[in-house]
């Protein structure tokens, strides 16, 4: 493992994806059990990608009682069939959800004429169960969550929005293996905003791949703007990144 730090950032960096999701998974663990040690249950938002598969399937491994864990997850498309399996709440279900026993599980798939009330919902929550961790990805265009560059904002008045797609974010969803074609990947998805996402108090970021080279380069040595989002997570407070050598390529 090659570690550095930019600015506030560690940045941990592994021969492959196993050894990136093994260590993601055992540093996740200890911020779960440590804040359950002290509340009594741990709030935790889910990123659902392919990016994340090792960080998940390591996380099952872990001695970690899910009793008292409420599972949230970041970001939903808007429009789709509760039945698409592209869908992020089927994703982590598979992954996840339906793996172990969560204390409580609380998703974002709605109607798409009941995005709006879903957010206010999904807001309610989050204040009511302040969120003491969070997963996070870095999308090819590096967006976090769905805060792609023309609609990230470092001050967001919301915690969670309904947004619009770029078109970067969107190929990469066909890229992953998520649709077949650009145009059956939705427009538009509800987001966690990137106010809310900096406001959480740990952050783990996992990001495999070569197709997130650039995107992982520009988010440590440019500068920090909402046309890489994920560069403000040189700013948190406690977040950590976590890479393979694919991913890594341009820095390294």
């Amino acid at each position: 493992m090659i570690s550095k730090k930019v600015k506030n950032l560690p940045v941990k960096i592994f021969d492959n994806r196993a050894e990136m999701g093994a260590v993601a998974a055992k540093d996740a663990a200890k911020i779960i059990n440590e804040v359950i040690a002290k509340n009594g249950v741990a709030n935790v938002v889910f990123a659902a990608a392919p990016s994340q598969n090792d960080l998940l399937e390591n996380l099952l491994k872990e001695d970690i009682d899910w009793s008292k864990v409420r599972g949230f997850h970041q970001d939903e498309y808007i429009g789709i069939d509760a039945s698409e399996p592209a869908g992020f709440g089927n994703f982590l279900d598979r992954a996840i959800f339906k793996k172990v026993n969560f204390k409580e599980l609380h998703y974002l798939l709605c109607k798409a004429d009941a995005a709006e009330e879903k957010c206010a919902e999904y807001t309610n929550l989050l204040k009511k169960y302040p969120i003491d961790l969070i997963f996070l990805g870095i999308g090819e265009n590096g967006h976090l969550a769905f805060n792609d560059p023309a609609v990230a904002d470092f001050n967001d008045p919301k915690m969670i929005k309904i947004v619009e797609l770029d078109d970067v974010c969107r190929q990469q969803q066909v890229n992953d293996g998520c649709f077949a074609t650009l145009n059956d990947v939705p427009k538009q998805a509800m987001s966690l905003t990137m106010s809310f996402i900096m406001s959480v108090p740990n952050a783990i970021c996992v990001v495999p791949t070569v197709r997130k080279a650039n995107a992982v380069y520009n988010s440590l040595t440019g500068p920090v703007t909402t046309a890489c989002p994920a560069s403000i997570l040189r700013e948190h407070k406690n977040a950590a990144l976590y890479l393979d050598k694919d991913s890594a390529s341009k820095i390294l």
